[in-house]
């Protein structure tokens, strides 16, 4: 496990100062070259840059995988952890600390998999984050195993002849989850949707869960090359409390569906449609949902003191 803290964490922040994509940045991102990641990791600076979140009130949790070195590579706070465990950290985090901005970054593996339990839970929990599921259908960084939604017949080293098992589908999976309150879809390669999407999500007040169909160029590029190059391969969900696009935007595609997202029956209808497209937009979304982080101590107005007087008086209870 590695906790990053940014140089600028010691450091007195300039008043008045406006923050540039620029003051995201970190190291140079090692990703491949086409990974669709690149994209993802632009758009989340300028989405930090566009609502000029403090850098110091700004972390991003991860588990393992190729999306999960993602901390490494933004000027804020990070926490890459163990396989599948970025829920459970990132839940701690923001219950301890409701002031701070947390980002979910997660692979098809790492939530999935190894991780499903947790993100089970974290929906349940609908504290408030964002969760981006960089989804490439393959575990990448480990060179070529079948993930749980790789598609069928996929050839990987742990199934050379094609894998046997019908995919997971993250969209269909996450609306049947108790009090779920935001699932999206979009894609790393249509720049203007996914900046939207990310928007839509971080303006949510409970868990946002958005699933990026993400390009791999070395292992997966027979699956997504035609998904790219073929214009009436997705389905946009148009719908004024949804992900909307300016008009000249949504001229780009051929298919919109219209869709209500507060419609959670016609949502998981609509998830459905990924044997046939690649639907993108908003799912579904509750306001209203409970929020776990509404509960600790720091809303209930129990200060630190009134928590030490607390323990010290059940401690006196022991003493001779």
């Amino acid at each position: 496990m590695i906790a990053l803290k940014p140089d600028f964490c010691d450091i007195e922040p300039l008043e008045g100062h406006l923050l540039s994509t620029d003051d995201y940045a970190s190291s140079e991102a090692r990703w491949c070259s086409g990974c669709g990641a690149h994209t993802i990791l632009h758009s989340v600076q300028k989405l930090c840059a566009d609502e000029q979140l403090p850098p110091e009130k700004t972390v991003f949790v991860s588990g393992i995988g190729c999306s999960s070195r993602f901390p490494h590579y933004m000027k804020t706070y990070g926490f890459h952890g163990l396989h599948g465990r970025a829920f459970p950290v990132a839940s701690g985090v923001k219950f301890r600390r409701p002031d701070l901005n947390v980002f979910v970054i997660t692979g098809d593996g790492d939530c999935c998999s190894i991780g499903a339990g947790h993100w089970v839970h974290a929906i349940r929990y609908n504290m408030k984050m964002v969760v981006l599921l960089f989804d490439n259908s393959i575990y990448g960084l480990t060179k070529n195993q079948t993930s749980p939604t790789s598609p069928l017949g996929t050839v990987t080293n742990t199934h050379p002849t094609g894998s046997v098992l019908p995919p997971i589908n993250p969209i269909q999976s996450t609306l049947g989850l108790a009090n779920v309150s935001f699932v999206a879809q979009t894609v790393d390669w249509k720049l203007a949707h996914l900046e939207a999407t990310l928007k839509k999500a971080f303006d949510h007040p409970g868990l946002a869960f958005v699933r990026i169909v993400q390009r791999c160029p070395i292992w997966m590029r027979d699956t997504y090359e035609p998904t790219v190059k073929d214009p009436n391969a997705i389905t946009v969900l148009n719908h004024n409390e949804g992900i909307v696009l300016e008009d000249d935007a949504l001229k780009k595609f051929r298919h919109v569906m219209e869709h209500d997202p507060s419609d959670i029956v016609k949502a998981r209808e609509v998830a459905e449609l990924v044997k046939t497209t690649t639907p993108i937009g908003l799912f579904y979304q509750n306001k209203n949902a409970s929020r776990y982080d509404e509960y600790g101590a720091h809303n209930l107005g129990i200060s630190v003191e009134d928590r030490i007087d607390a323990i010290n008086s059940h401690m006196d209870k022991y003493a001779i």
